[in-house]
């Protein structure tokens, strides 16, 4: 079996001749139905993996294999069953706890699956898998939120700025994944007169996949110049064990000139424990640009406190998007803090502040200070 290149039939005729040599050497049973499972001879393992737990329960691989059985041929309630039977033996053992969610999770039974997510986390604090998976689960329960969006700007240059960009949208939120429609207006001044003001509309999408892989895309139009004519954005998201999640990507963004730039991003994040971090590039041929986010998650997904540090400019920065072009070419360093919090259960507050050290010609700088506010009710 710990061959680089076992031979499953062999091992079979190997156990099948240590059964009947010595009956009682449960072991040879779960060797039999490991390797009937690994050879698509689905009956005969879950036969041999009952038997051992009959024999002797104290055989945990065979609870784990016929649980893992269960899951695969979707047998939810006869692995529900078995995993309760588990995690009364082995009450200290995260796997069947973690299998049992598992099994609520492909039942579509959203209400366990978050009970028993919440229990587990209270035995097992901080434990990265576990966050990663009650991010998803609010991720997946159906809300909708209504919310508005305010960011003002001050910029160090003698008559340039205020900036100003307010937004409202409207998140549905569902099993298969979130549609989010939003209208957000910008007026820039200069000089105390209006250098720039309009509209943008703009459709966010986030679409579940299978092994809560999922996909982002993004379209955004306007025919003000406080904005990019368009804007269009596709990401893939892929998550691995141990809290590990990677993304790449793609940018198009097409300016009131008609002129365009096209970028890459690639993304990697991990949990840790409570803790999430994500390091993000956008390469294009002016040079690439880098995001580091942290956050603190402290009661649920929309309570916690984050701190952000970049360099270059970022093509899903709504503030700065007009200005994309412009600045690609251009040195910028920009660190952030702010946090989120659920209040009541309806109402989610947050505040970002955002420092952006920002070259605006030849070893020319200005600083611009971002005052983000978020104001959202769900329901």
């Amino acid at each position: 079996m710990k061959n680089a290149h076992p031979d499953y039939n062999r091992n079979i005729q190997r156990a099948l001749l240590g059964k009947k040599m010595a009956p009682d050497y449960l072991d040879f049973h779960l060797f039999l139905g490991r390797n009937y499972d690994l050879t698509n001879v689905k009956d005969s393992a879950r036969y041999y993996y009952k038997y051992v737990i009959e024999q002797n329960p104290k055989y945990q691989e065979a609870f784990l294999y016929l649980i893992n059985l269960d899951l695969e041929e979707k047998k939810y309630d006869e692995g529900l069953i078995l995993a309760n039977k588990a995690i009364e033996l082995y009450p200290d053992d995260k796997t069947f706890r973690l299998r049992r969610i598992a099994m609520y999770s492909s039942k579509g039974d959203i209400e366990n699956e978050a009970k028993y997510l919440k229990s587990i986390r209270t035995k097992f604090p901080h434990d990265p898998e576990i966050e990663q998976r009650l991010y998803e689960l609010y991720s997946k329960i159906n809300m909708d939120r209504v919310g508005i969006y305010y960011n003002y700007t001050t910029i160090s240059r003698d008559g340039i700025g205020p900036w100003n960009l307010a937004s409202a949208d409207y998140l549905r939120q569902r099993i298969w994944g979130s549609l989010i429609g939003r209208v957000s207006y910008a007026k820039r001044f200069s000089s105390n007169y209006i250098m720039a003001s309009g509209l943008q509309f703009e459709v966010e999408s986030y679409l579940y996949a299978k092994n809560n892989n999922y996909s982002y895309l993004d379209a955004a139009y306007s025919q003000d110049d406080a904005f990019p004519e368009l804007r269009l954005g596709y990401s893939y998201f892929h998550n691995f064990k141990h809290g590990w999640e990677a993304d790449l990507g793609i940018r198009y963004i097409k300016s009131q000139d008609n002129s365009d730039v096209t970028s890459l991003n690639i993304g990697l994040g991990k949990y840790f424990g409570s803790y999430w971090l994500n390091l993000r590039s956008f390469i294009q041929n002016e040079g690439p640009s880098f995001t580091f986010t942290s956050r603190y998650y402290y009661k649920t997904k929309f309570d916690y406190v984050t701190l952000i540090a970049g360099y270059g400019t970022s093509p899903d920065d709504r503030t700065r998007a007009a200005e994309y072009e412009a600045r690609m070419t251009l040195k910028s360093f920009r660190a952030s803090a702010g946090f989120n919090k659920l209040i009541k259960s309806h109402y989610i507050a947050g505040i970002l502040i955002t420092a952006n050290e920002q070259e605006y010609t030849s070893n020319k700088y200005q600083t611009e200070l971002d005052f983000a506010f978020l104001l959202q009710y769900k329901f």
